[in-house]
């Protein structure tokens, strides 16, 4: 991928941002575009993946967030200064650019995102982390759900159906709760509205089919990693879903939709007419996502630690979908 122009200051906050640390994340102002600092390695994990002369990653590729292209900037965020009009200050910055990796933004098709990111894989540092912080991440791992299970859930997001704004569950949570407790945590990021309590959540029917074609991905997610040798530190999976029912509800029948009336519908002429909205909306995303510590290691296998977060989580999924078909 070539370098792209510079958009300057043309950012704002990213909105979306559920786990982790934002790490200087910020979105281009369209909201279509994230852009991030280039670390070394997953800018080499992007243009590797992204490359059309790897065929490994056939599989793999539809499942991580579309690579644009890298960006140099004049500067660096200023933090001293406050936006202005909703976009972000760059100040100079001494030694020349700062390269950054520019990705699409997987949250601007929804129109209202419920977003979990959930950590994967049971050994949480980097193989050149210096020996203290080696020692924290493994107590990390031992003291949250990330070493018995393979996941942590990092920060969600869901709608209010009643106020429209998002309630946030931060990190704290994930790392609060036991093992045992993560059907309850997957519960609480895919609630179900009902007449008594219809502040969050998508109808039964609804939700359960988003549920299973989600899972379905999740698996062809972890089938595609399976056949890769590589090692995957710190990086997550990210499972959007639309939260407004009537939208996720054409969403879903549009995925549902057999050949023949998609191409009937790639023919109808409203398609062509700028006044009129897109018939076709994406009631779900899911993808993996953050490679800054994630090697290439050919000969030593897949990533057994991340393939048993990918376990917990088809089976935590099963578990929610079993619960939610009871209530169609």
């Amino acid at each position: 991928m070539s370098e792209i122009p510079s958009p300057g200051p043309e950012t704002q906050a990213l909105a979306s941002q559920v786990g982790g640390h934002a790490n200087g994340v910020v979105a281009a102002a369209d909201d279509t575009l994230l852009i991030k600092s280039a670390l070394p390695l997953e800018l080499e994990f992007y243009q590797k993946v992204a490359s059309a002369s790897e065929p490994e990653f056939d599989a793999l590729r539809p499942f991580i967030p579309k690579f644009i292209g890298t960006l140099s900037l004049e500067g660096e965020l200023d933090t001293d200064r406050p936006p202005s009009e909703g976009s972000l200050n760059v100040k100079p910055v001494e030694g020349g650019k700062k390269e950054s990796i520019v990705l699409e933004n997987l949250a601007h098709a929804l129109v209202k995102p419920n977003i979990l990111d959930i950590k994967l894989g049971t050994v949480l540092y980097d193989e050149a982390a210096p020996p203290d912080k080696v020692a924290r991440m493994i107590k990390t791992a031992e003291t949250t759900t990330s070493l018995k299970t393979g996941i942590r859930l990092t920060g969600f997001q869901v709608y209010n159906n009643l106020t429209g704004e998002a309630v946030h569950t931060s990190k704290a949570y994930g790392k609060s709760i036991s093992a045992e407790q993560l059907p309850e945590g997957i519960a609480r990021f895919f609630p179900i509205a009902t007449a008594d309590a219809p502040e969050q959540g998508l109808p039964a029917p609804l939700l359960l089919q988003i549920l299973e074609l989600l899972r379905e991905d999740v698996q062809d997610i972890r089938d595609a990693f399976a056949a890769l040798e590589m090692r995957m530190v710190g990086g997550s999976l990210l499972i959007l879903y639309e939260s407004d029912a009537a939208r996720a509800e054409e969403g879903v029948q549009w995925l549902l939709k057999d050949d023949e009336e998609e191409e009937d519908d790639s023919d109808d002429s409203d398609d062509d007419d700028p006044s009129k909205p897109p018939k076709r909306y994406t009631p779900y995303d899911v993808r993996l996502i953050d490679f800054a510590h994630t090697r290439f290691v050919p000969g030593q296998g897949p990533d057994e630690g991340v393939l048993l977060g990918f376990k917990t989580v088809l089976a935590l999924l099963d578990e929610r979908i079993a619960a939610v078909r009871t209530c169609v």
